[in-house]
């Protein structure tokens, strides 16, 4: 028989005994293959086959799904560190099993043309691979050895190297406790010794990023939770946030003021032989200029960041998608969904079968668009804030390629409520129906498509807490107990709008937000040593603004709720220098207390939480930082359980 892809999937064409063929499928599958389905339908030959072919590939609209990027696997690793193999230390090995997939495709079908891959014509012996049924290589897009492949190269103020030499020069650089830029399989990372308190320090200065955590590469997943290990050793291989008692090594500037540390293991085999003489933890953070999307290409990289790495560890192998990193919780909750899991789609609930097909811009901060055909949710890459020129630009090649890879034609467009949003420009420019759903709506809707909540399931109160989102009739929501279905809304309850004084501000700087608060529920604010950061500032001048509603819009924020309080226990800076900066370090002042009994309230105020109670009773409860942090979210969120019930 034969076998091709085609546009509803893999088409085979046998000549007899289908059951044990379809046995045999189910049983010897592919590690990364995935069977949704097989129909079976009659087939006549015109000339009967004598052998088992594969035919050329078609087109047709795509039904099935790209596998996205893979981890190496256990296979090209051991052959990787074989003497005598010809791939024998070759940082671009891979398989069927692993490897580039959605970064490296132009177009579909999903055929060496078609990718990066064409500029490396296959040597012979690869060829032979490619083409032996029985070679795990058959087939495998990116299959290349030294011989016909892509190649390092060293680039560091006017040294240069190739190959071996290039790899040896970098692992040189990062022992002497310097920055090196490496290029990966979705963009490029800077890498530094994780223990060397100096090089962490140098890293943070040149990039400008003094206090946001640092992910950190390891060599090997032991002494770690089970649970941390399994994630770490899946094809998606994610950055896995874990407890930083697991990883003592690490030097203290790695994730200042926090519990937790984001870990991955090496995800490709220049990682792997990189850890492998290294033997320590790297720093692996995203090659970029601050507010700016990572490099993907040697040029841009290059250019970018020259005043931050030491040197470039480089090669010739295009990347087509910027893929960042996934960021998931040792639970396996997803935190950034990106590489090893895009572009792999989402299976929605029943109901969603006749659904037209409907393109989704998403919000302009931390930005993914989806998809929506049929029964999948097709999820793009995450992208970031649209704010920046770089990132439209990827934003548009992302959507050109998931279009083209899915032969996607959308009939609506769907885009946030906020009129001055990117994506709700973009969303009117397409000479398409468009449709607005407020922003908090949307998240609700996202978390029952999460739990499979039917389309016609009814309605739910849905709880959605964030920084700040447009809500009904241009009001700023943030906090809010809504009662929902997949196409509509009510407003139910949350948290007051309090002023956020200086507008956009307010989201950097915690202490604007305490005097908020202070200012609209706590009378005696100035007798109280909490409000010490406040006072410090010149606040009269803001508190006259916010009297007089001068650039100070009323939002019902638990974001910025969340900073007022962090201000007020001083585990905030005055100015923040990542976002969630104040709230994380909150989260691990309580984390650091196992519970305990307190006086804290929220009680309910005509559909609100009544913050003036709470700031009461917090401020004039005496006790340890901790225990206020754990009373503040143990108090906030009976509040809001007793909001729903009620």
């Amino acid at each position: 028989g034969d076998v091709c892809n085609d546009g509803d999937g893999v088409e085979v064409r046998l000549l007899e005994d289908p059951e044990t063929f379809l046995v045999q499928l189910h049983q010897h599958c592919p590690p990364l293959a995935r069977i949704d389905s097989v129909e079976r339908e009659p087939f006549i030959w015109s000339q009967l086959p004598t052998e088992f072919t594969i035919r050329q590939s078609t087109g047709g609209t795509m039904n099935t799904q790209i596998v996205p990027d893979a981890a190496t696997c256990p296979a090209c690793l051991a052959e990787m560190n074989t003497p005598g193999e010809r791939r024998y230390r070759y940082p671009f090995i891979n398989c069927t099993h692993c490897g580039p997939r959605f970064t490296i495709i132009r177009a579909m079908p999903y055929d060496r043309p078609f990718t990066v891959m064409a500029a490396f014509p296959l040597c012979p012996a690869c060829d032979k691979e490619y083409r032996d049924p029985l070679d795990r290589r058959f087939h495998a897009q990116p299959v290349a050895c030294p011989e016909c492949g892509p190649h390092l190269e060293w680039v560091s103020h006017g040294e240069h190297a190739e190959q071996e030499a290039a790899l040896q020069a970098a692992i040189a650089q990062l022992k002497m406790g310097n920055i090196v830029a490496i290029k990966g399989i979705g963009g490029f990372h800077l890498a530094c010794d994780a223990r060397n308190s100096n090089a962490v320090a140098t890293l943070r200065a040149r990039k400008h990023r003094p206090a946001k955590p640092l992910a950190v590469m390891l060599p090997v997943a032991e002494g770690l939770p089970d649970a941390a290990r399994q994630l770490l050793t899946t094809p998606a291989a994610p950055i896995v946030l874990v407890d930083k008692k697991y990883v003592p090594e690490l030097c203290d500037d790695i994730a200042p003021d926090l519990n937790e540390v984001g870990v991955m293991l090496p995800a490709n085999p220049l990682q792997h032989l990189l850890l492998q003489e290294l033997q320590c933890p790297l720093v692996m953070t995203s090659g970029n200029l601050s507010g700016k999307p990572p490099a993907i290409s040697n040029e841009q990289a290059l250019a970018d960041l020259q005043g931050i790495a030491d040197g470039f560890l480089i090669h010739n192998r295009d990347i087509v998608q910027r893929m960042d990193d996934s960021v998931v919780r040792e639970s396996g909750e997803m935190l950034r969904r990106s590489r090893g899991y895009v572009p792999d789609a989402l299976a929605l609930p029943p109901g969603f079968k006749n659904v037209p097909p409907v393109l989704c811009l998403g919000a302009d901060l931390k930005n993914t668009f989806c998809l929506v055909r049929g029964e999948q949710a097709v999820l793009s890459q995450h992208l970031g804030d649209l704010s920046d020129d770089g990132i439209q630009m990827q934003w548009r090649e992302a959507l050109r390629l998931m279009q083209n890879i899915y032969d996607f034609t959308p009939q609506y467009v769907v885009h946030d409520a906020h009129p001055g949003y990117v994506s709700s420009q973009w969303a009117r420019e397409m000479n398409l129906p468009t449709q607005t759903v407020l922003h908090h709506h949307a998240h609700a809707a996202a978390c029952l498509a999460e739990h499979q909540w039917p389309l016609d399931g009814g309605d739910v109160i849905a709880l959605t807490l964030d920084g700040i989102g447009m809500g009904e009739n241009g009001a700023l929501w943030g906090g809010e107990c809504l009662r929902v279905n997949y196409r509509e809304c009510e407003h139910l309850g949350g948290l007051p709008a309090v002023a956020l004084p200086g507008g956009d501000l307010a989201a950097k700087q915690p202490w604007r937000n305490l005097l908020a608060q202070c200012l609209r529920f706590v009378p005696e604010w100035q007798n109280y040593s909490e409000t010490a950061s406040v006072q410090q500032q010149n606040w009269s001048v803001l508190a006259r603004a916010i009297e007089r509603g001068i650039n100070a819009p009323l939002a019902s924020s638990c974001g910025r709720f969340f900073d007022a309080v962090a201000a007020a226990l001083g585990c905030a800076p005055a100015t923040l220098s990542y976002e969630g900066e104040a709230a994380c370090a909150l989260e691990a002042l309580a984390a650091s207390c196992h519970g305990v009994t307190h006086p804290v309230t929220m009680p309910r105020v005509d559909n609100q939480l009544d913050l003036a109670t709470f700031w009461q009773q917090w401020l004039n409860w005496q006790a340890p930082v901790n225990q206020r942090a754990w009373a503040f979210h143990d108090a906030l969120a009976q509040g809001f359980a007793a909001l729903m019930r009620e």
